[in-house]
């Protein structure tokens, strides 16, 4: 009997952000998972993301790779999530035969791997990836929330909303804000 091809689903999160690293994962699901609830991370509220990431980690093998704001700054938004994402490659402790990356770039030097657009709504182990991804940078966004009590990243993760907005006009930018990012670099050059 040949041998089932381990796959392992890629996934980032905070592209967007205003605030805070990009954080991806890399996920391969182990056999029996129950897949009911893996679904995109987005159509999932917090408290269950939090209780789906714990049952997907202990039934999964997984890794987190992150980039910095610093390394945002230097190398762009989109170079930075490739290389959170092939940090996270990297640290997996099981080597997949096959790795399907969410979105239509991969990280360069990687092998033996397929892009799919919206595959955090197509494929479970990138759903997976996503949750894990996700429940990783949000709850880090909130830690940090309680040192910078000014922008409301516990309810916002570092997302460009009124009130994170409000508080960069009202309290300026901190070194967790991304510089290169449109609103911070206008009120930097004010």
């Amino acid at each position: 009997m040949k041998n089932k091809k381990i796959i392992a689903g890629i996934d980032e999160v905070g592209r967007g952000c205003l605030a805070g690293p990009v954080v991806s994962a890399a996920v391969i699901l182990k056999n029996g998972i129950n897949l009911k609830d893996i679904r995109d991370s987005k159509k999932i509220n917090f408290s269950n993301r939090i209780k789906i990431a714990n049952y997907i980690k202990k039934n999964s093998y997984y890794a987190i790779g992150v980039a910095s704001v610093d390394e945002i700054f230097k190398l762009n938004i989109l170079k930075a999530s490739l290389l959170s994402m092939k940090r996270a490659i990297k640290k997996l402790s099981k080597k997949p035969d096959l790795i399907l990356i969410d979105g239509t770039f991969a990280p360069d030097g990687i092998n033996n791997y397929k892009t799919i657009i919206n595959g955090d709504e197509k494929i479970k182990c990138i759903s997976a990836a996503s949750i894990i991804a996700k429940t990783y940078r949000d709850l880090l966004m909130i830690k940090l929330s309680e040192k910078f009590k000014n922008y409301a990243w516990e309810k916002n993760f570092g997302y460009g909303t009124k009130d994170h907005i409000n508080g960069l006009k009202r309290y300026g930018i901190t070194s967790h804000h991304r510089k290169g990012f449109k609103p911070i670099h206008n009120i930097l050059t004010r």
